[in-house]
């Protein structure tokens, strides 16, 4: 696992000292060494973390005749076969790293070579012959890639914290971006909270030549659900495509440990990784607590725990450090959490599994269960609902209201992803500036349009694998570990897996008693059935219980007196959140968090950063 940074300018001859600024602002993903590529046209900044080929898998990487340059974060599992293949076409290697497999890789097959990689990945190759990029995203977005213009020059790279030191470019904030996350909770345009720079999307890849860029797409994540399958051979597929993914992403020549937490996904990942150790942190709240569960698990197992209990004071110091490693405002509060265990892991080792995407993919979702609530009551004709849904929004907040209002919607109109914090309408009345920021639905729209012919929750697992997947959970996943100089491998979101996962029917994904049926399945061949069994919670934070709290409302509040919060947002609604959650009339938590996340990292890029 690395970082790199990169940029194209003709007319910048001394290029060496920018790039290895830039390249000292992403140290933390590889700390054990660096490299650089510079020529009249392009600079290339790498930083190294050791995981396969220590001694001699140093980047930038070259083709025989050195004519391509490759700079790579990532790692590609099936590496060993594809470079038994290129060996017998008469291509010659110098390192014993998986990076290499993808120089000639692309000498023989061009931009087809995507197809063929399993792994996580983001590379860009440089071919001096007619001074083109090629720069490509994985799958599902696991690995990072920010690109943008600044001025006449074209970056990318890792991270978007090390454009901050290029010469030319201008730190602005995207008020669209801004007003989209205040629903979403996380980055959800294509285009960043800073201005000019945008993420590119995952299976997707750029080629750049003479100033110019085209995006084209790769992979779709999609499904197609086959109703047909019987559930036994199903499980048992589970199981076998589940541990050939956990014995390719073991593939590494430093220790590999696993994060554990209370759940199924990270619980069936540990046990089939029969590794050494195991990594937990919790809070000191009993509901918030689960390093006993991972212990009990662990020595089941026979796996040693490490972990970890988060103080409340230690949980707010830390939110700037997290916000600065994250790029953008992130405000779902586990990701500080996921900030711990990856520190404390790190004390141990390079490398860990996790397990980031098995919700997706197998139906995990607790919301995924909602159309088997609404199914009754979807019976009354839509215009009634929709009728008796607009009445219900007027009322005051009773039992049942949240129900008719999502029962007088489409699940097009009413599903944006797993988090929901503020309406289009409640985000325009807490802002005070205007944006152009798309409404909702018109985020999601494409994805529902994919699934237009399944069952309403496959579209919203499609709608999650395309947005929540990569802006929230996987972007976390990403900068929470690299923060600490941590490799994190995601084995549910592999690519066989995932060939198998697109096809299972409903029914063996989400039933009225519980979600990823049939993994839950497969997981019980090895876990135990009470782990197996486990309702999903997430990782709980007790952040509605500290907001209630003297210390952290004034904390708050004097956030939402800066000048910057005045300014952008309406003050006497942001008060009103606030006072209100803290009197205990109503549960603000989620809206509060939102906002003072945005505000605690506006402080760190645009205060108190150059």
């Amino acid at each position: 696992m690395c970082g790199y940074v990169g940029f194209v300018n003709s007319n910048m001859v001394t290029k060496e000292p920018v790039i290895k600024k830039m390249m000292d602002r992403i140290i933390h993903r590889g700390p054990d060494s660096e490299g650089v590529y510079v020529d009249e046209y392009v600079a290339l900044g790498f930083r190294r973390l050791s995981i396969i080929g220590i001694e001699d898998g140093m980047q930038p990487i070259f083709n025989e005749d050195k004519s391509l340059v490759l700079v790579f974060n990532g790692e590609i599992y099936n590496y060993q076969f594809l470079k038994s293949e290129l060996l017998e076409k008469g291509h010659s290697f110098y390192t014993h790293a998986d990076s290499e497999v993808l120089i000639h890789l692309y000498e023989e097959e061009g931009k087809n070579m995507l197809n063929r990689l399993r792994g996580m990945f983001s590379f860009t190759i440089y071919d001096k012959k007619d001074q083109s990029l090629f720069i490509a995203r994985d799958y599902f977005g696991i690995k990072p890639l920010y690109y943008g213009m600044a001025g006449n020059s074209f970056l990318f790279g890792s991270e978007i914290k090390s454009f901050l030191d290029y010469p030319e470019f201008k730190k602005e904030l995207n008020y669209d971006a801004l007003e989209s996350y205040l629903s979403f909770q996380y980055s959800s345009l294509p285009e960043t909270f800073f201005k000019g720079v945008y993420k590119l999307t995952p299976g997707h890849y750029i080629i750049y030549k003479d100033g110019k860029f085209e995006i084209s797409r790769f992979f779709q994540a999609d499904f197609d659900c086959d109703d047909e399958l019987e559930l036994e051979p199903l499980v048992d597929d589970i199981e076998n495509v589940f541990l050939d993914s956990i014995k390719a992403h073991k593939i590494s020549d430093v220790e590999v440990g696993s994060f554990l937490s209370s759940g199924i996904d990270s619980s069936y990942a540990a046990t089939a990784f029969k590794g050494d150790k195991t990594f937990t942190v919790g809070f000191n709240y009993d509901k918030y607590n689960e390093v006993d569960y991972a212990k009990e698990l662990s020595e089941i197992i026979g796996i040693k725990n490490e972990s970890k209990m988060i103080g409340h004071k230690e949980y707010w110091d830390s939110l700037s450090k997290v916000q600065y490693h994250m790029d953008e405002p992130l405000a779902d509060p586990s990701a500080v959490a996921l900030y711990f265990v990856s520190e404390l892991a790190s004390d141990y080792v390079k490398v860990v599994l996790s397990g980031e995407g098995a919700d997706e993919l197998f139906g995990g979702y607790n919301i995924y269960r909602e159309p088997f609530s609404l199914a009754g009551y979807s019976k009354i004709p839509f215009p009634i609902r929709k009728l008796i849904g607009k009445f219900a929004g007027i009322l005051p907040d009773v039992k049942g209201k949240s129900f008719l209002q999502r029962a007088g919607q489409k699940i097009e109109d009413r599903y944006i992803g797993n988090a929901r914090v503020f309406t289009n309408k409640e985000r325009k009345k807490v802002l005070k500036i205007k944006t152009n920021a798309p409404e909702t639905s018109k985020v999601t729209r494409e994805f529902f349009k994919l699934g237009e012919d399944c069952d309403d929750t496959t579209k919203m697992q499609l709608v999650d694998i395309n947005t929540w997947l990569i802006g929230d959970i996987l972007l976390k996943a990403d900068k929470m570990s690299m923060a600490h100089s941590l490799e994190l491998r995601v084995p549910f979101l592999d690519k066989e897996v995932f060939k198998l996962a697109r096809t299972i029917p409903l029914k063996y994904k989400v039933n009225k008693e519980n979600t990823k049926f049939a993994l839950r399945l497969a997981a019980r061949r090895v876990i135990p059935k009470k782990v197996a069994d486990k309702k999903k919670l997430g990782f709980p934070v007790p952040i509605r219980l500290w907001l209630k709290e003297k210390e952290y409302y004034e904390k708050v509040k004097s956030y939402f007196e800066k000048p910057i919060a005045r300014e952008i947002f309406v003050y006497n609604e942001l008060m009103s959140l606030l006072d209100h959650h803290f009197q205990g009339k109503k549960d603000n938590s989620r809206k509060i968090w939102t906002i003072y996340i945005f505000l605690l990292w506006y402080e760190v890029f645009f205060e108190k950063e150059n």
